[in-house]
């Protein structure tokens, strides 16, 4: 298999991972918690990529130039935005469409998975091309 399908694998499989930890997150604050499906979007989705960042750095992006702590602030900023565009999309979904709010973060967790993979592999861990 070519180096980059496998790191595709391994960063489908961490973020499949997380993102299932996300929705069980998010299950949980708004159902048994009672707190707000937007607040718990967001909580919820800085929580998992917190864990997702960590576990992407050792399994998926090895061999990046960037310090662990400069790495987790810069994620952290481009995170709090998508954060707010995943709440936005969901609310979106929920208010225009009437879909349940776990249907409506499953479909976008596929739209910005896509695009969060192609950011840490050319940007955040600068690893595109090297294949550790």
């Amino acid at each position: 298999m070519n180096p980059s399908h496998k790191r595709f694998l391994r960063y489908a499989t961490v973020g499949g991972s997380t993102f299932a930890f996300d929705l069980v997150l998010l299950w949980i604050m708004t159902e048994f918690l009672s707190i707000p499906y937007l607040v718990s979007t967001a909580l919820a989705f800085m929580v998992a990529v917190s864990i997702n960042y960590f576990v992407s750095r050792k399994y998926v992006f090895k061999g990046t130039s960037r310090r662990i702590h400069h790495g987790y602030v810069y994620f952290i900023l481009i995170a709090v935005g998508g954060a707010l565009a995943v709440t936005g999309a969901v609310a979106l979904l929920v208010t225009t469409l009437a879909m349940h709010y776990l249907v409506a973060r499953v479909l976008v967790a596929c739209v910005v998975g896509i695009g969060n993979y192609l950011f840490n592999l050319h940007f955040n861990f600068k690893v595109v091309g090297h294949h550790p």
